[in-house]
């Protein structure tokens, strides 16, 4: 990476925000590869994602301002990974999942310890229906929920396919936009979010 970036022309003129939408189709790729591709298309694809990561160092590291490098990265990580993992490297103990989940949401909310939402930290570059579904990981723990829905009641995750699809089909028949119905659906609920933590109450109180 660093003999690249020294020598290739193109490199040099990448940053960080050029890299970004490189970086969101390889991850795409990665995808595909767990999902339906073979052993080697994932071996592959991880590499060229691994690229990414080796890419924005680099690029960090000639920051005239604020260099880092790619050992930083690592060691940063490191740390962090002992910090949320007590019950490996510490005296904690954690027999099950949700044990391990209680430990690393500890460690995390001690070195976010600025945040004053559930949601700071949620990416709105998120796609919309990930964005969903953390959104509303984030608003059960302080009791907001989405409203019930009468097509919301599939049985099965196939099932949930189907509907999520006949909504889409259903949209695009009213010529409406859904993704951008489901971010202003989003909008809406972080809105509550945010009020019932102004409120210090809960949904149900």
């Amino acid at each position: 990476m660093r003999a690249v970036r020294a020598r290739c022309v193109w490199t040099q003129r990448i940053d960080h925000r050029d890299l970004v939408p490189y970086l969101v189709e390889e991850s795409a790729e990665v995808i595909d590869a767990v999902e339906s591709g073979t052993r080697a298309d994932l071996r592959e694809e991880l590499g060229d994602l691994l690229w990414q990561v080796l890419f924005h160092a680099e690029i960090a590291a000639g920051d005239a301002d604020d260099p880092f490098d790619i050992d930083d990265v690592a060691r940063g990580l490191t740390e962090k990974m002992v910090r949320r993992h007590p019950h490996v490297f510490a005296d904690a103990v954690a027999s099950t999942p949700e044990e391990v989940l209680v430990h690393w949401n500890a460690a995390k909310a001690a070195e976010k310890g600025t945040r004053t939402s559930v949601l700071d930290g949620v990416s709105d570059h998120m796609p919309s229906l990930a964005l969903a579904q953390k959104v509303l990981g984030k608003a059960a723990q302080v009791e907001v929920t989405a409203p019930a829905h009468r097509l919301a009641d599939p049985e099965t995750e196939s099932e949930l396919g189907d509907a999520l699809l006949a909504l889409v089909q259903l949209g695009r028949e009213r010529g409406w936009d859904a993704e951008r119905a489901l971010r202003e659906r989003l909008r809406t609920l972080r809105g509550e979010v945010r009020a019932v933590e102004r409120s210090g109450a809960t949904a149900s109180e």
